[in-house]
């Protein structure tokens, strides 16, 4: 099983001495799994079926025939190590394409001389894999502007993108209801993004470099650690060797708000090619639609590169390098706030981000045994920021404001340093025969975090306040994992893992996980997942929208790791509807928390109380989507989803602010033949939720009645015209307007008591517009 060849990976370490290994869990399952992949050829002129169309996996002799629909079932054996199937047709052009769960392609005859087109969009739930995979596709991405990663999601019901606050820009996912720190997010399957990045992270890839997206609730592999405990969040970048030669993206919106995006590659050889991404983005005006003097959106600008080169020896070696920087700089608040200036009297934030990130990989896998490899992965990241919140004094130094308390203005300013590096050693082989597949491993995850959280007007030297506000550790861990893959020949297919990690500053961690799937029927397939997990939090950086307001943060010196049980499953049910294959998806998954760093925003009116768990914290899930294609060339699906997430609070168990507990999801898309047309219509439906007020309001207590927000609903649109080399689209985001009314409470005395930008459950800056255009060479 060719596991490690199709694993990519993005991460950095500054000191080389930090590596690692990889392996794809998600490519390794899907190879060893005996669900067939299914699709249906025609012809392209006549739309008519093709039976007796021969339907192969590259690479291997597996292959298949369609009936007199044109319809085909392959099972995919475990030497399907390309995951490309080739198709012929006496009298048609053969065609190549990847698999999916569901594969729609259309011949064309030898005498045209058009290239073979492939019509067929994949069904976005796998069929294949053990876990609860949903495939956000590169067709899907164009859907909407996909500037970065926190657009990706626009199309998608499962994860929720939330902006943490009215003034920062910062935006989090949510995923079964749990902020996006509990799920782990990885870029080519290798964990990254995450500690101190994780208040900005979805803004650190950018969408033209993303191949695909997959999303997986419930408990994963233990390959990838123990941090997961809501799911995973997998993002694919483009491939070296096989990406276009030229994509050149250009996006401009109402705000003034540019971004260009330009991946280049080159195959020097049929074994050596490389890939350079670029991203650059700008805000430079200032924008107050809601009139209440903040900006809506903070000035900003980002530059952002990454530079892939991967080998393949053709027999059984794979190599891959990569190394990426990126510089972010940010100014929000007041629109009459201009940073540096001395005895400026507006409120404003000042950030300023240096990222930069390495990686190198190698695999080898047995020329006779397929199924038997062995890899090794050097991974690092190195994260500097520094932001200041409040006054005009940003660089002063803090015995000044302290000397001068009665003319300054108050001001926060947190800065943050983490150097990160990951090894994972993995070896995968089989016991008697494919049907027992196991992987072996080991881990060493190194993470040095230095935090100064600072706050002027206190009455201490400079000493005593650095030793009160510098928070700092060193996390030590290797570890250990197991992994069991059984799979019978009909419709049983079982992971079972576990892992320990030895944690110098906690102790050991203990990981066990499983997932089961089972195939009811060639058109049911049944899941179940369980597992526990890990982390660590970095309370400061995950409640950083809570520094845009008056209250302090007022953290326990004892904070323990977070643990959490995970247990749920779903039920995959495909159909077909006027002749078209549909799918219907419902889940639900239950987790527990038997510690959780709980941030307090009821118990004080003037601070947030950071604490370990007394009592009980949970989140319960559940989610019914269904996707159609009642006519060819549209496509419907619509979703509900209902959150029930609570936590123990100071005054009692109580919902979590800020989580709607019922959200609808509707989206119409429609492209017309060749795709040359394509309208989308999306609609985001949002249930109640509760928030709180800052200083200046009472605190709850037991008995009060809780403030919600109201209901509302946000329309999204895009429409496309794409031509032989070239994509035109324009958009509108919140078509109807819809603004949250007051999203800065104490705006006009951000000085004062009442100030908090950190309650914001709706739209800031209402309607969005905008146009580009993708340039492609293949």
């Amino acid at each position: 099983m060719q596991s490690f060849h199709s694993g990519r990976v993005a991460g950095w370490l500054p000191l080389l001495a930090f590596s690692g290994l990889w392996t794809s869990p998600l490519t390794a399952w899907s190879q060893s799994a005996t669900a067939p992949v299914r699709g249906e050829i025609t012809d392209a002129a006549s739309r008519a079926p093709l039976p007796g169309a021969v339907v192969r996996w590259l690479g291997t002799n597996a292959a298949g025939t369609t009936d007199a629909k044109g319809i085909f079932a392959l099972p995919r054996p475990v030497t399907a190590t390309d995951g490309r199937l080739i198709i012929n047709a006496l009298g048609y052009r053969a065609d190549t394409v990847a698999a999916a769960a569901y594969v729609r392609v259309a011949l064309r005859g030898t005498s045209e001389l058009q290239e073979v087109k492939v019509e067929g969009r994949a069904l976005s739930y796998s069929a294949l894999t053990p876990t609860h995979t949903q495939v956000i596709s590169s067709q899907d991405l164009t859907k909407s502007a996909c500037c970065n990663l926190a657009e990706s999601f626009e199309t998608n019901a499962s994860v929720e993108v939330s902006t943490s606050d009215a003034a920062s820009g910062a935006k989090q996912i949510q995923l079964l209801g749990l902020d996006g720190a509990y799920s782990l997010l990885t870029v080519d399957n290798l964990p990254a993004l995450r500690g101190l990045s994780t208040p900005y992270r979805l803004n650190y890839l950018a969408g033209p470099w993303i191949e695909g997206i997959d999303i997986i609730k419930g408990m994963g592999s233990v390959v990838n650690g123990y941090e997961s405990i809501s799911g995973q969040v997998n993002v694919r970048l483009k491939d070296p060797d096989q990406t276009d030669q030229l994509l050149l993206n250009a996006y401009v919106n109402d705000f003034g708000k540019y971004d260009v995006n330009v991946n280049t590659s080159a195959r020097f050889t049929p074994k050596l090619s490389t890939a350079l991404l670029l991203h650059a983005d700008h805000l430079g005006n200032r924008i107050d639609r809601n009139g209440d003097g903040f900006l809506d959106l903070p000035l900003a600008t980002q530059y952002n590169l990454l530079n892939k080169w991967k080998y393949k020896s053709g027999t059984a070696w794979v190599s891959e390098l990569a190394v990426g920087a990126l510089r972010e700089t940010r100014q929000g608040g007041q629109v009459g706030f201009r940073s540096g200036e001395a005895g400026n009297p507006g409120y404003g934030i000042t950030q300023e981000t240096n990222r930069y990130t390495a990686y190198s990989k190698t695999s080898y896998t047995w020329p006779t045994k397929p199924y038997q490899s062995l890899g090794l992965l050097l991974s690092g990241t190195s994260h500097q920021f520094k932001s200041a919140y409040g006054g005009s004094e940003y660089g002063v130094p803090f015995e000044v404001i302290n000397q001068h308390h009665n003319t300054l203005r108050p001001q926060r300013q947190y800065d943050g340093n983490q150097q990160t590096g990951l090894a994972t050693l993995l070896f995968q082989s089989a016991i008697g025969n494919t049907s027992h597949v196991y992987r072996l491993g080991a881990s060493y995850q190194y993470d040095a975090y230095e935090e100064f959280l600072r706050t002027g007007y206190r009455a201490e030297t400079p000493e005593q306040q650095r030793q009160r506000e510098r928070r700092a550790r060193t996390e030590s861990v290797p570890g250990a994992f197991a992994e069991y893959t059984y799979q019978n020949a009909r419709n049983l297919t079982l992971v079972a893992g576990a892992r320990a990690d030895y944690h110098n500053l906690y102790g050991w961690f203990l990981t066990p996980r499983l997932n089961l799937k089972y195939d009811a029927t060639a058109n049911t397939i049944a899941r179940l997942a369980a597992g526990r997990g890990y982390r660590v939090a970095n309370p400061i950086a995950e409640n950083a929208g809570m520094l845009v307001s008056s209250r302090q943060f007022a953290l326990d010196p004892n904070l323990q790791p977070e643990r959490a049980w995970n247990v749920g499953g779903s039920l995959t049910q495909y159909f077909r509807v006027a002749g078209r294959q549909a799918t219907f998806v419902a889940d639900y998954y239950h987790t527990v928390f038997q510690n959780q760093v709980v941030a307090d925003p009821f118990a004080s009116s003037s601070a947030l109380l950071f604490s370990n768990l007394n009592g009980r914290s949970f989140s319960r899930s559940f989610q019914a989507e269904v996707q159609v294609e009642p006519v060819k060339g549209l496509q419907a699906k619509a979703a509900y989803k209902w959150l029930d997430v609570r936590t123990s609070y100071e005054t009692g168990l109580l919902p979590r602010p800020l989580v709607p507990k019922n959200r609808l999801f509707g989206n119409i898309s429609y492209a017309t033949a060749f795709d040359k047309w394509r309208a989308d219509l999306t609609v985001q439906g949002y249930g109640r939720r509760i928030f709180t007020h800052g200083q200046g309001h009472e605190s709850h207590s037991a008995g009060q009645v809780l403030s919600y927000s109201p209901r509302f609903a946000l329309l999204n649109t895009q429409l496309t015209r794409a031509f032989k080399r070239l994509d035109v689209y324009v958009g509108v985001e919140n078509l109807t307007d819809y603004r949250q009314r007051n999203p800065i409470e104490g705006a006009a005395t951000p000085f004062g008591p009442n100030f908090d930008a950190a309650m914001n459950w709706g739209p800031v800056y209402g309607r969005l517009t905008y146009v580009g255009v993708r340039f492609r060479l293949e």
